[in-house]
């Protein structure tokens, strides 16, 4: 089995969360979804697991951040171009997010945009050209040349 990952996030609105994440691009796993919770999945490795606040509750004795007052995370999903990182946060915008929270970034080796959703969870999704960016850092992203 692949070593996978899964973001669990508290939603104020289970459904309209499942809406959101099928606009963006994840599929629904009926087999882990109920009306407190539905996982939403990215791709074979990745899984966001939209829980009602009630039932985060229950797996952390600390208390929720509320994502539109603070960050708790900033999460970062590759993306197979410049615009497939477009799409999914065009969509994101048109599903009820917000886009572009920030200033895009473009390294010309590296491009990025970034979304909240509807609950103010922020994603940065990027496209890196691996061969460009290992050209212009042969040491390394520390070592920039001079």
């Amino acid at each position: 089995m692949p070593q996978m990952i899964f973001v669990n996030l508290p939603v104020a609105d289970v459904a309209r969360s499942t809406a959101f994440y099928e606009a963006i691009g994840c599929t629904k796993d009926a087999r882990f979804s109920n009306e407190q919770a539905s996982a939403m999945q990215l791709s074979d490795t990745i899984v966001f697991m939209i829980l009602s606040r009630d039932f985060f509750k229950t797996f952390t004795p600390k208390p929720i951040a509320d994502a539109h007052a603070v960050t708790e995370a900033l999460i970062c999903i590759s993306r197979d171009s410049r615009e497939a990182v477009d799409a999914i946060v065009e969509a994101a915008g048109k599903a009820g997010g917000k886009a572009d929270i920030r200033e895009k970034q473009d390294m010309g080796f590296m491009y990025g945009r970034s979304f909240e959703d509807p609950d103010g969870h922020i994603f940065e999704p990027m496209f890196m050209d691996l061969e460009a960016a290992m050209a212009a850092f042969p040491d390394g992203p520390a070592h920039e040349p001079a």
